[in-house]
């Protein structure tokens, strides 16, 4: 669920809601500009709060999920974002030209992976490693190879452990892939049946065809 999309949608109900019930309170019913105001704040407030509650419940429902399940995929999730974007800082507060390629992927990856566990979170399990271990492990190397990367004078054993570290995380950029297709594991698997059913309704097609043509011919 998209906290902007839903607090645009929740305030496009609310703010009207609050002006009708002011014009009504201060109009018809004769109220007091500030008894009617009060009474249409809290009309606002209370409709938004109503349609947050309900949309929770919708796509907690659709999601097959708890309340409690809900906030610690939540709780994990927004931890994540903060990481990510720590990572965004690293990688592209990296000045070697050689690793361009390989930072942006491994951004990219990680970013698609907590962006596809956002919309659906139940995916989160799929991905537990990414998010418990993969996540702090190429955070971690990247703002150390960052730092390390920017020091004026590099002697041979700084040298030898920037190219370990950019072997390290070429390593889990390839395991950051496993990651994401074990998220998508499920569509892929829904794709081939769908693909699979596709080929054999043409079959069908293509043999009932074949003999519509071999019975004229006779």
């Amino acid at each position: 669920m998209n906290p902007i999309i839903s607090l645009i949608i929740r305030s496009f109900v609310a703010v009207p809601v609050t002006a009708i019930v002011w014009l009504l309170s201060f109009f018809p019913f004769g109220q007091t500009f500030l008894f009617s105001s009060t009474i249409a704040i809290a009309a606002g407030v209370i409709t938004h709060l109503f349609l947050g509650l309900y949309m929770q419940t919708r796509f907690l429902k659709k999601h097959r999920l708890t309340r409690k399940e809900y906030l610690y995929l939540m709780k994990n999730l927004s931890e994540a974002k903060r990481k990510i974007r720590r990572l965004n800082k690293a990688l592209f507060g990296i000045r070697d030209i050689a690793s361009v390629k390989q930072r942006i992927e491994i951004f990219r990856i990680s970013k698609k992976i907590h962006k596809i566990t956002m919309k659906e979170p139940k995916r989160f399990y799929k991905a537990e490693p990414f998010y418990f271990s993969h996540l702090d492990s190429v955070v971690e190397l990247s703002e150390t190879y960052g730092f390390l990367s920017t020091q004026p004078k590099k002697n041979a054993e700084l040298e030898l452990s920037l190219i370990e570290t950019r072997k390290t995380l070429n390593e889990l950029n390839k395991t950051l892939e496993e990651d994401l297709y074990k998220v998508i594991s499920d569509d892929i698997d829904h794709l081939n049946f769908e693909i699979d059913v596709a080929k054999h309704t043409l079959k069908k097609e293509k043999d009932a065809k074949f003999h519509e043509e071999n019975r004229w011919l006779k």
